[in-house]
């Protein structure tokens, strides 16, 4: 999951930065708990080069979740967001973007201000989220260029799944406002048969197709790391890909 900053992070020769941005102490970021980071992937953003910053905490408990360790409040000891700043604005010229994940991103009351830095250092802003807080996602989405949002089941499955009433109301909500806005996303949807076996997952394609979603992409449940420990693998008929497009 998570990189160390301790990484090669020089800045290339003769690469002069448009500007230094802001410094991060005028950031107002408090709350904002940083549980780890990805210094490069290919993956998290489509098209973009990107470090992934993993926001530490989230309200929910989704059986399948295999990020355990970020559902807390309390992040790596000496991993702030200042921290991070800095090794973001050492990496300006060499990434794309910079992607906000967890845990729930949202949760955070300081995301807002970590976005504009980011923004700040000219980078691209992507943002993996469950929609947990449909009214702060709304107040995001004019701030993002890219979101992967998480449709986890059926609506009536949900809180057996997620552990948490009233969260397919928020997800739902959160779904209708993304697919409202200009913004590039994807809908991802896990799957396992547990919760999703065969006709759900069909029912469940067919209300999002309904709700105007275009772009759905299935994924693979991993249940290596999985919070509930009664999950176990199963097969899937998708070759050797972990990710495919809905029909």
């Amino acid at each position: 999951m998570s990189g160390s900053l301790k990484t090669s992070d020089r800045t290339p020769a003769g690469h002069k930065p448009s500007a230094r941005g802001p410094r991060p102490s005028a950031l107002q970021t408090e709350g904002l708990v940083v549980g780890g980071i990805t210094p490069l992937t290919t993956i998290d953003m489509p098209g973009e080069l990107a470090a992934v910053v993993y926001c530490q905490g989230c309200p929910w408990r989704c059986r399948y979740c295999h990020n355990g360790h970020l559902l807390g409040r309390d992040g790596p000891e000496g991993l702030t967001w200042p921290t991070v700043w800095g090794f973001l604005r050492r990496r300006r010229g060499l990434l794309d973007g910079v992607v906000f994940s967890g845990g729930e991103p949202t949760l955070h009351r300081g995301l807002e201000s970590a976005i504009a830095g980011v923004r700040a250092l000219d980078f691209k802003v992507g943002l993996h989220t469950a929609g947990c807080y449909p009214q702060r996602l709304k107040a995001l989405l004019p701030r993002v260029d890219w979101i992967g949002l998480d449709i986890k089941a059926l609506p009536e499955d949900y809180p057996a799944l997620t552990g948490t009433p009233g969260s397919a109301e928020r997800a739902f909500e959160s779904l209708a406002l993304l697919l409202a806005s200009d913004v590039a996303h994807e809908i991802r949807v896990t799957v396992h048969p547990d919760w999703l076996p065969q006709d759900k997952l069909d029912r469940l394609i067919v209300l999002l197709r309904r709700e105007g979603a275009e772009r759905i992409v299935l994924q693979r449940c991993r249940v290596e790391h999985a919070l509930d420990p009664g999950l176990v693998s199963h097969p899937v008929d998708w070759g050797k890909t972990e990710r495919r497009h809905a029909p």
